[in-house]
């Protein structure tokens, strides 16, 4: 079995779920008192069940409650519970059955907390089209993170604008076991104020797990039990960061609070530390001997875990044979180790602004894997020919042996292609892998490849940690170079799946992305419609063509950053799934990960499922892998806000450092009670409220404008406007900003 996915308590698959009837074999010792797992067991214990009904005493027996007054209440309780969510029903006679549900009733998904009590819950159905809205008096227990079944409302008839409602009716996986914020002591017990604001509850902690936090430290506390709605989740001190103070301590706080994993556990580290650097002579002599070719990776200057490296020539046909030779990480993290599991539990490396934690200890991700120069390296290869036009003619995947000749850094690569340097070890390959690459571009976006090119910004920070600047990072040329070579390789992956599954089909990890939502496409149309443009939308759907054509016609206009940032809302996330559905965004009908199995572990699935079904091995189980894809996604997510949020925090502080001074900014969104601008030097967003406005403005929406009631001025989307900050909350990263003049 190629995955395993233990329950949220770490325990093994519950019995139960594989027992069709009761036998008095299966009772088990008394189990210590928890609502969660016994509400779990008991609900599992009915619906494998079928129609049968039982009475309460004979539930309790067969789940081994144990004597006493207690344990019987708490068992009442649950199963009290359960009927009023609708999961079971009481029948004739006092006795319980599963209730079967209405199809289309009930639903499950992942919980977004709002920071004012609310909540959305993102379904997994790949026909619902939009987030459930749950009111602060439907969540139950439930948490932010927290995976829960819903019971869906009826929509309201006529009103398109309004999302769903629905009510938690079972909290099925907490989403976090712990999460970070501030120890405040009070006497005999302390609350947690979590740094997250979507984590609405403060966590109650008594003395005796106090673990040495003083008031005012930053702490990670523990989330042990959470069953009564109105009261709060009890929890243990386990590690204290430090003062919220210093700069190390903050940003630590921030990724550790979107639920980020930093140290590894010492049976890891163990594991790590075991695996030989040497390559034995009888791995080489059974691959692919690449070790006298020209290859070479490319890389950012502080990077360390080299995934990928390229090698390049023209045949005497005029093609292309294009080699992407990827680190073989499969071949020393092995199925049902330590390592294995602990990778998959954190599913990506995640960079943050003064560090990076890694999926994988340095010592595999920074040594025996990472393809350094000079230095035998075991790869995974996709050696491709391509026509001088981009066509990909054919393509072979081999387990290889590699020896890099040579690292660059993207800044000398450009120099490079820019001719600055004429002489160098691999410049015909770099001026030849840049020619290759322009063409797959052009290719690509010919065939409606959307491109946003959004912008990003590198944060300066001194040795102490303070942001001392921050700067347009530039995507250039040899970024696309590398990008190109990486998309092409991931292409011929998922397509050589498709021929292997041919005559029966092999779960695979494919890289999807839906056709945008019929709503959000047509709201899109409404948006741009009032900035001039024509979207056109034909059944609710929109092509690549006509979006890339919009994204060109306001490119360096007033209004391009907004409608690019409007477009991109509108698009449906990219996420990992068995279902190949292709990537609308790439305009892909095969698409996979593949090349950074360092970092990324459905890369390291694909890897290992290649060289399964490449072997002529059987396919392996669906629904577990489709488990799998559904948590990557999800700890994805995670890694993108904690990355986001480390970089917004050094923003604020930044912002702080420059109180009063003035910028030039783009109105990004227009409220009715203020105005979002973003400051274009900083690429972060402030809040002009409408109280420092000297006007009495009113809000016209369909304009996405406000307008002052006696002077008459404007503000809309894209306008170009000149700010100044008025302040900068480093605790909330939020900054304040008023109109200069």
């Amino acid at each position: 079995m190629l995955f395993s996915v233990p329950n949220s308590d770490g325990m093994g698959p519950f019995v139960y779920a594989v027992v069709q009837t009761f036998h008095p074999a299966l009772h088990l010792m008394p189990r210590p008192l928890n609502r969660a797992a016994l509400k779990r067991d008991l609900l599992a214990l009915l619906r494998n069940n079928g129609t049968q009904a039982f009475r309460p005493k004979e539930l309790a027996k067969y789940l081994s409650l144990g004597k006493g007054r207690e344990p019987f209440r708490l068992f009442r309780d649950v199963l009290s519970e359960l009927e009023e969510a609708g999961l079971v029903q009481k029948v004739k006679g006092n006795r319980y059955q599963h209730r079967k549900q209405r199809k289309g009733a009930f639903a499950e998904g992942t919980l977004t907390m709002h920071p004012s009590g609310y909540g959305f819950v993102n379904l997994d159905r790949t026909d619902a089209d939009d987030d459930l809205f749950v009111r602060a008096n439907r969540l139950r227990n439930a948490l932010h993170g927290d995976r829960v079944r819903v019971a869906l409302a009826a929509p309201v008839r006529g009103r398109h604008d309004r999302k769903q409602e629905a009510e938690v009716v079972e909290v099925l996986r907490r989403g976090r076991a712990h999460t970070v914020g501030t120890f405040d002591k009070m006497g005999h017990f302390a609350f947690v104020k979590a740094d997250d604001p979507k984590q609405t509850k403060d966590i109650y902690v008594p003395k005796e797990h106090f673990n040495g936090a003083e008031q005012g430290d930053k702490v990670v506390v523990s989330i042990d039990h959470y069953e009564d709605p109105k009261g709060s989740p009890e929890g243990r001190i386990l590690s204290v960061l430090g003062r919220p103070d210093d700069p190390g301590v903050a940003v630590l706080s921030v990724a550790l609070a979107q639920g980020i994993r930093s140290d590894f556990p010492p049976a890891v580290e163990a594991e790590a530390q075991a695996i030989p650097v040497e390559i034995p002579m009888k791995e080489i002599a059974r691959r692919l001997d690449l070790r006298d070719a020209m290859i070479f990776t490319i890389d950012p200057e502080d990077a360390k875990d080299f995934d990928d490296a390229i090698s390049i020539e023209r045949l005497d046909s005029g093609d292309f044979r294009l080699g992407v030779h990827i680190a073989d990480v499969s071949h020393y993290v092995h199925e049902n180790t330590e390592l294995d599991r602990e990778a998959f539990e954190r599913g990506t490396s995640t960079y943050l602004v003064d560090r990076v934690i890694p999926m994988l200890p340095e010592r595999l991700s920074n040594g025996v894997c990472s393809l350094r120069p000079h230095e035998d390296k075991l790869t995974y290869s996709c050696l491709m020919t391509v026509s001088a036009r981009g066509k990909i003619r054919d393509w072979e995947i081999r387990e290889t042996v590699i020896h890099s000749k040579a690292r660059l850094t993207y800044e000398e690569a450009q120099q490079i292609l820019d001719g600055g340097i004429q002489d160098h070890q691999v410049k015909d390959e770099v001026l030849l892998a840049g020619k290759l690459a322009r063409t797959l571009t052009r290719k690509r976006l010919r065939e409606g490849s959307i491109d946003f090119d959004t912008p990003e910004v590198r944060i300066v920070l001194n040795d102490a940690g303070t942001p001392i600047d921050i700067v347009r990072k530039e995507r250039i040329e040899a970024n696309r170079l590398i990008e190109e070579c990486m998309l092409l390789a991931n292409r011929c992956v998922s397509m050589e799946i498709g021929k292997v599954s041919k005559s029966k089909r092999k779960p695979f990890v494919y890289r999807i992305h839906a056709t945008p939502d019929t709503e959000r496409i047509l709201a899109l149309a409404r948006y741009v419609k009032a900035f001039g443009y024509r979207l056109p939308v034909t059944d609710g759907t929109v092509t690549r063509k006509d979006l890339n054509d919009l994204l060109e016609h306001v490119r360096g206009t007033a209004e391009a950053a907004v409608i690019k940032v409007e477009a991109l809302r509108s698009m449906s996330k990219a996420v990992y799934s068995t279902e190949n559905i292709g990537h609308y965004g790439l305009g892909f009908d095969f698409y996979s990960h593949f090349t950074s199995p360092i970092r990324r572990f459905p890369d390291l699935i694909a890897h290992r499922l290649l060289k399964r079904y490449l072997a002529g091995g059987s396919a392996v189980e669906g629904e577990g892998l489709q488990i799998a894809c559904r948590h990557l996604s999800d700890q994805e997510r995670v890694a993108v806000d904690a990355e986001r949020e480390s970089k917004k925090l050094k923003q604020v502080e930044y912002a702080a450092q420059h109180l009063g001074e003035e910028y030039d900014g783009v109105v990004m969104g227009v409220t009715k009670f203020g105005v979002f601008v973003e400051i274009q030097d900083l690429l972060v967003e402030g809040l002009v409220h409408v109280r420092d406005m000297d006007d009495y403005f009113e809000y016209d929406p369909e304009n996405y404008r406000l307008v002052g009631q006696h002077t008459r001025t404007v503000y809309r989307m894209g306008d170009s406007v000149r700010v100044k900050i008025a302040a900068a909350d480093v605790a909330s990263r939020k900054i304040d900003l008023v109109f200069a003049g």
